[in-house]
């Protein structure tokens, strides 16, 4: 999977993850908020894979 897709995906999870905990919270469900937050740190650690593979290739393109 390259960097781009990596992000995109990771900005996906964080996006959904940050609606499940308010519709949780709207809502009053305890479950459904803990989903969201997994799903944002999901989206965060997708993101910084992503810029990891984006650094790394920066790196192999200057040696």
């Amino acid at each position: 999977m390259s960097s781009a897709e990596d992000k995109i995906k990771g900005n996906t999870n964080e996006a959904v993850g940050k609606i499940k905990q308010g519709v949780g919270e709207a809502t009053d469900n305890e479950r459904m908020k803990g989903e969201g937050q997994r799903q944002e740190v999901k989206g965060e650690g997708q993101q910084l894979k992503g810029e990891a593979k984006d650094t790394l290739k920066k790196g192999v393109d200057k040696a």
